[in-house]
């Protein structure tokens, strides 16, 4: 096992790990480890855009609001407030980059609405605006020197040291070499885990290969407050039939104008909320999903007949050529169903990025900055990870000046990962349990859950990792075994907390508890790894 030392490690390349190699360049050497090409990152799926106060008719006092609604009582305020009003700095800083949005007269930026905004406020490149940050960030970063891109490299787990007072401190991360499957650690005083999200845990997603919860579950073995894992967003206007990933029509056809009916033409949004097809998206899904079940349909119709043709081709060409492709046409109407899309909870962090393991940052959908609450507020995401990047990247330059950075984080190595074994992995067996955890996921804790079902997913997911670490004991190391170790991981981090929180809030909601209950549920749900278990 080979050992190199950096500055800082930066673990994903999407919006929040890219701008904060950006922001921490001129400071120090910065390398930045990615499972795939530099490129690669759920960045590029975000069609909708970024959210923030661009608009004249706009307020902070509005954006603030609206997504204190969408969070239904969960969302930190102060975390909000960081979030809107630092907000509009950023996205200037995104252009400055060189990401390019969509411009109307007087060269204005072009805002689009999408639902549970009381405002135009989204700034938007098409329907493709991840790929045109990301496409920006990666070229900046390529531009500087202090920035090293380590493709193909999985990170297998964070490296815990006893740090000050015994206390334990992340100094690293112990990576994996997916070509060659050696074993690197990489030693640094500061990590920031930007690897994203979960989605790939349940059977429909819009989520690419990638998102296998990697940050969330190694940060909870190396003892890392998690937060609210619970609350998993399905996104509800996923194209049927779904691919893996699922293609995403985005929510922004809906601020324009487009209509959810039933496949016998009924508008059925307005029984369920009074912004009807922009109501928030856990309102919606839940929608989709009741009629679906009650109807025994396979799908709902997304009607963009209200889009003139013309806006449809120019505001939204990813989702009109996507439908083409796979033989829809979309002004016919786009066949659409929920599929699991983000999660809202994560590593928890404070305002500044740092987690509760010393040494460890977190920002963008693998962490849980308190921006979201019980449901994510429409493009507040691409936000939220560019905005507390350039906080955390804030506290990691002032902590590189610090004369006893170094001294902090020495100490002697605490015990790795479970050990493993040399003989080869059988795919044929990773593939099958990846596909039963997720079915499992889809089916016992999804949109609508009940005591009973997760009983039954807890002890599916308990079942499965059982069986894993068995093999593991046997077999080396490989990019899908790692990947199913953490979706496992986090499978039961989502069903643990959906088990605790016995009342219907946000992107939760369960028919045995279908009520708020503020008296003893207006709180984050908490674990973490009793020390003596962690890796």
């Amino acid at each position: 096992m080979t050992t190199r030392s950096v500055d800082v490690l930066v673990i994903g390349t999407g919006i929040a790990g890219l701008s904060c190699a950006l922001k921490l360049a001129p400071h120090a050497r910065v390398l930045v480890a990615t499972k795939k090409e530099r490129a690669d990152s759920s960045t590029n799926y975000a069609r909708g855009g970024i959210a923030s106060v661009l608009g004249e008719d706009d307020a902070y006092e509005l954006h603030e609001a609206d997504t204190f609604v969408a969070g239904a009582g969960l969302c930190h305020p102060e975390a909000v407030r960081v979030l809107v009003r630092e907000g509009p700095d950023r996205v200037h800083e995104l252009m400055e980059w060189g990401a390019r949005f969509d411009r109307g007269p007087r060269d204005r930026l072009s805002l689009g609405r999408e639902g549970g905004h009381s405002r135009r406020r989204i700034a938007h490149a098409g329907d493709h605006t991840g790929r045109e940050i990301e496409s920006a960030l990666v070229a900046a970063a390529e531009g500087e020197p202090a920035i090293e891109v380590l493709e193909d490299h999985l990170v297998v787990d964070l490296v815990v040291r006893a740090g000050d007072r015994g206390r334990r401190c992340c100094a690293g991360a112990r990576v994996l070499d997916n070509r060659s499957g050696a074993v690197v650690t990489l030693e640094a005083p500061f990590t920031l885990l930007a690897s994203g999200g979960c989605g790939q845990v349940y059977r429909h997603t819009t989520n690419p290969g990638i998102a296998t919860g990697d940050g969330i579950a190694m940060a909870y073995r190396a003892g890392a407050v998690i937060a609210n894992m619970e609350f998993i967003q399905f996104h509800p206007t996923a194209l049927y039939p779904t691919e893996d990933p699922a293609f995403l029509i985005s929510e922004a056809l809906r601020g324009e104008g487009a209509v959810l009916r039933t496949l016998d033409g009924a508008a059925f949004m307005e029984r369920y909320h009074p912004l009807a097809s922009l109501a928030p998206r856990d309102v919606v899904a839940r929608a989709v999903d009741h009629e679906l079940r009650t109807r025994g349909e396979t799908h709902v119709v997304l009607d963009v007949s209200a889009i003139p043709p013309a806006r449809l081709d120019e505001r939204f060409p990813g989702a009109v050529e996507g439908c083409r492709a796979r033989g829809v046409d979309p002004r016919a109407g786009i066949p659409v169903v929920p599929a699991a899309h983000y999660v809202c909870g994560g590593v928890l962090t404070d305002a500044f990025g740092r987690s509760s393991l010393p040494g460890l940052f977190a920002a963008g959908e693998v962490a849980c900055s308190g921006v979201h609450g019980a449901n994510r507020l429409a493009s507040n995401s691409l936000l939220e990870a560019v905005v507390f990047s350039d906080r955390a990247a804030r506290v990691i330059v002032a902590g590189l000046e610090s004369p006893d950075v170094d001294g902090r984080f020495r100490g002697a190595a605490l015990p790795p990962a479970p050990s493993v074994g040399n003989h080869e992995p059988d795919p044929g067996w990773l593939r099958g349990a990846r596909s039963r955890l997720r079915g499992l996921m889809w089916d016992l804790v999804g949109i609508v859950r009940s005591d009973a079902r997760l009983e039954e997913a807890a002890a599916g997911v308990a079942e499965l990792k059982r069986d894993a670490a068995e093999r593991w004991q046997r077999e080396r190391w490989t990019e899908e075994g790692a990947e199913l170790r953490n979706l496992l991981e986090v499978g039961e981090l989502i069903v643990r907390s959906a088990r605790l929180r016995r009342e219907s809030r946000g992107l939760h909601f369960t028919s045995d508890h279908p009520y708020r209950d503020n008296e003893r549920f207006l709180q984050d749900t908490l674990l973490r790894l009793d020390e003596r278990e962690a890796s």
